[in-house]
């Protein structure tokens, strides 16, 4: 394959804070409220045919080992001060403290498999050939929830770059910042208010950077053209870039946080409302007030939606107290249709918002948005991979031939000993220990479905 070119910036992980918003205030939460749970995670591969090499696996050893000399510096402190007031002093000492412990919490293993170099390894093959041997990674993490939660974003981060480093090398930058920008310009001159997600499956760190670069110009040239317009780059989840380029740090929870409390509880009916009653009351309502509903099936989230708040006076529902919900999965224009009638029969006329975030590129949110908008919801969107991890390959650029990202996750699989699922809105993003899934499946009448683009095996092009 052909080789990149030199990549300028850093590799691997170079901050505490180059991870996504709500890895810090799911850790700030846990360590109000579970601070002494002890959880595992465990690392999927949901494009399996995809794979790393041993020589990449040994850099990839390298760069985890590196996280340890990771520290929190004066300057990152009084960014999270300044742009982040929700979170209480107390979780910013102990950040400031916060230290990876990898060769206590981390096991990564490399398993060579047939069909690449592996078959014909024996003890005459030479070093070089053996370092280009094909196979299977896994992760396993264990240790107390509120130190191994901020593993996931630099570990999804290492990965990928160690498979587009040493896999998959027939890529190149050029292009890159431009494409971003041309993106940018449509969501912007289509009225979109977007953040970019892209941390998790970014193709690099230099990836990242260059796609920020192409969204601020666009950003300053969509202003000067339409200074009232509507569109907005609204920030990033990424805390590290959103220092370094004084944006916004956009997000609030991800699955893991009601994840981890129905297995610590062991009751998946009340797992949400015991959620979204600590997040209140570690954040105040009103702030991080974007609801994500699906991790147990949204008409289950919607049960507990509804129910009051007991730390508010008066008293208000936690719909009414949330500023919106975000949409991750299933079909979005149905979810738009269930939030409407929702919002409706709980007699609520305050105009909510949805924030989408799966899999988008620029015609699914222009899409989503008109549907939102017709039910009257105002819109938002977290663009991620169709940003940092759109290439073509090098050698085919002229047939546009896609170099397809990894779709890698890594999820709570246990808490106190536990085991810890995800059923969401579409089967195939169902994640955790099958006889636990199906156990709750039935515990909550769980009605399967099944959404013809939600393949995630086939996203971003992998049917090419």
């Amino acid at each position: 394959m052909a080789s990149t070119k030199v990549d300028p910036s850093p590799h691997g992980v170079q901050s505490l804070l180059d991870t996504d918003l709500y890895k810090l205030t799911m850790q700030c939460a846990v360590l109000r409220s579970y601070p002494d749970a002890e959880c595992t995670y465990g690392f999927t591969n949901r494009t399996p045919d995809l794979k790393l090499t041993r020589r990449g696996f040994e850099w990839l050893q390298e760069r985890v080992a590196e996280l340890a000399n990771l520290r929190l510096s004066t300057d990152e402190a009084a960014f999270l001060k300044r742009k982040c007031p929700y979170l209480p002093q107390a979780y910013i000492a102990y950040i400031s403290k916060f230290q990876f412990r990898p060769q206590e919490q981390l096991v990564l293993t490399f398993t060579p498999v047939l069909g690449g170099f592996s078959e014909r390894l024996d003890a005459e093959t030479d070093e070089a050939e053996r370092s280009e041997e094909w196979g299977d990674l896994k992760i396993d993490v264990k240790g107390k929830w509120v130190e191994t939660i901020l593993y996931e974003i630099p570990l999804l981060v290492l990965v990928s770059e160690c498979y587009f480093r040493f896999s998959n090398t027939d890529w190149d930058y050029e292009g890159q910042e431009e494409n971003a920008f041309q993106k940018g310009m449509q969501l912007l001159s289509n009225g979109c208010r977007f953040s970019e997600f892209g941390t998790r499956r970014r193709r690099s760190y230099h990836t990242q950077e260059l796609v920020l670069r192409g969204l601020i110009r666009a950003q300053e040239t969509y202003k000067s053209q339409n200074p009232s317009g509507p569109g907005a780059l609204t920030g990033t989840s990424n805390v590290h870039f959103a220092h370094r380029f004084d944006l916004e740090p956009i997000g609030t929870v991800a699955h893991e946080w009601m994840m981890g409390i129905a297995a610590l509880t062991g009751s998946y009916k009340t797992a949400n409302e015991i959620a979204l009653e600590q997040w209140v009351g570690c954040f105040g309502a009103g702030n991080l007030s974007i609801a994500l509903t699906d991790t147990f099936g949204t008409p289950q989230f919607l049960q507990s939606f509804q129910k009051p708040c007991k730390l508010i006076s008066p008293p208000k529902t936690y719909a009414e107290i949330f500023a919106g919900v975000r949409q991750d999965s299933g079909d979005p224009t149905e979810f738009v249709k269930l939030m409407r009638r929702f919002y409706d029969s709980q007699g609520i006329k305050d105009k909510k918002t949805i924030v989408f975030s799966d899999s988008l590129d620029v015609q699914k949110c222009l899409e989503y948005k008109k549907s939102a908008e017709e039910h009257g919801f105002a819109t938002s969107f977290g663009v991620g991979t169709f940003l940092t991890n759109d290439f073509v390959h090098r050698s085919e650029k002229l047939k546009g031939k896609k170099s397809v990202p990894l779709n890698i996750v890594i999820k709570i699989s246990s808490a106190n000993g536990r085991p810890a699922v995800k059923i969401s809105d579409n089967i195939g993003k169902n994640t955790g220990n099958q006889e636990e899934v199906k156990r709750v499946k039935a515990e909550l009448g769980y009605q399967e479905k099944e959404w013809e683009e939600g393949d995630e095996m086939f996203r971003w092009g992998g049917k090419n």
